[in-house]
């Protein structure tokens, strides 16, 4: 094998745990290995970005990695980690959601590199024209009630509200490790990777295997990741930040790598990038010598943002970053419409009508009257005295500026700073 893959795992801090043999059967020889990912979206975000890390380490150091869109287990809901149950997509939703996540996955793995090729397998296709009883006779009487009740996962369910859990959540363990079981048999899959809040399920199915095939397979679970502040990772005021463009724009997604703290930064470029031991060690030295540079926070955005999307997208969102803080209004003019739009996404906007505009009109009114920017004519003109208000990233001298039709950007935006961090957005509408 190339490389140590669990080595390689630990001394990036991400190995939670692995069952007894795990190392020793990867450094025997080229293994399969799964990670499951939950088709509740046709889009996976970066909480599911570490999975597919594991899954690419898995493959560079010469395994073969299969991903597994749940299809089936996307009906039924997982209960690991949650606190109520979830709800249940139907066919034609999971159907699109799957074709987004696999066309995502191929992005980052090989599928064709020869024996360690990547894979993409979906539940769906062995669960489809199973029996309700079929699957009892042959899956059920293999794993007792008191082994699945003794999971960590179950029993927190029971523990939570006292409103229990559905027969179908916790039929959860035994359709996993079913799944487990079926690839074992028709991949030779021997092994089974997952959030650490998986180990239950994991471990199912190496009994399952151990007990209905008299075979032997493995188990092995990486950290959640989590924010040093003890906040959720992924999580922004908007919601999750997702690998779908369309989602989350390039520029958005750039933009929250390059703001996540120091502490996080020492982590996430070791979650994250495939940056050697060497090359990281010597970003953190260079960083510690000078954090207001961000260095490690630069180099874990750019490294990120090229993998999910492209160079052009991370090109881009560094300009679209600089004109932010630094650039003029012929910057801002170099801009596309949908670039200076994502820069500006959630900024409060407000419209005022074309004809206002063409005629010129007084800065103060358009602030004050046209727009609840400031609450009075007052207030704005000692804004604008004080030399607090910018339009269009330059600082406003006099307090009689008039607004007409060359100041706007893209011949509709005027971008107003209140201060150093307010913006507001005006579009100028027929």
């Amino acid at each position: 094998m190339n490389q140590n893959f669990i080595e390689e795992l630990r001394w990036r801090g991400l190995l939670h745990d692995a069952m007894p043999g795990t190392e020793e059967q990867l450094q025997k020889e080229l293994t399969s290995a799964y990670i499951g990912f939950d088709p509740t979206a046709d889009s996976l975000h970066i909480g599911s970005l570490s999975q597919i890390m594991t899954l690419l380490r898995f493959q560079k150091a010469g395994h073969k990695p299969l991903a597994l869109v749940g299809g089936a287990t996307g009906m039924v809901g997982d209960p690991s980690g949650k606190s109520a149950e979830r709800n249940l997509l139907d066919e034609k939703t999971l159907s699109h959601n799957i074709a987004g996540i696999q066309k995502q996955l191929e992005k980052f793995l090989d599928f064709n590199c020869g024996a360690n090729s990547a894979e993409i397998v979906n539940n769906y296709d062995w669960f489809k024209n199973y029996s309700f009883l079929d699957f009892i006779r042959d899956a059920g009487k293999h794993i007792t009630v008191n082994y699945m009740m003794a999971k960590d996962s179950v029993k927190k369910r029971l523990e939570s509200d006292g409103s229990g859990m559905s027969f179908t959540e916790f039929s959860y363990q035994l359709i996993q490790g079913f799944d487990f079981y079926h690839l074992y048999k028709e991949k030779n899959c021997l092994l089974q990777m997952g959030g650490s809040d998986q180990w239950g399920n994991i471990t199912t199915g190496t009994e399952f295997i151990r007990r209905k095939a008299s075979g032997q397979a493995f188990a092995l679970t990486t950290k959640l990741i989590t924010k040093a502040d003890g906040g959720k990772f992924g999580k922004t005021e908007t919601g999750n930040i997702w690998l779908d463009a369309s989602k989350t724009s390039p520029y958005k997604f750039y933009q929250f790598w390059l703001n996540v703290s120091d502490a996080d930064a020492k982590n996430y470029i070791r979650f994250f990038t495939l940056l050697d031991k060497q090359v990281i060690e010597e970003l953190e030295a260079a960083h510690d010598k000078a954090p207001h540079e961000r260095i490690l926070q630069k180099a874990l955005a750019k490294d990120v943002t090229v993998r999910v999307h492209s160079e052009l997208d991370y090109l881009a969102a560094v300009e679209a970053s600089d004109i932010l803080f630094k650039g003029n209004v012929a910057d801002l003019q170099k801009l596309s419409e949908k670039m200076f739009l994502e820069i500006f996404e959630g900024v409060p906007q407000f419209e005022i009508d074309k004809h206002l505009v063409e005629g010129g009109i007084q800065l103060i009114d358009v602030l004050s009257v046209n727009t609840s920017i400031f609450t009075s004519k007052g207030e704005a003109r000692k804004m604008l005295q004080a030399g607090g208000v910018l339009v269009n990233k330059e600082k406003v001298q006099t307090v009689e500026t008039l607004i007409d039709k060359n100041v706007l950007i893209n011949d509709k935006y005027i971008l107003v700073q209140k201060g150093k961090k307010n913006y507001f957005l005006i579009k100028v509408v027929q």
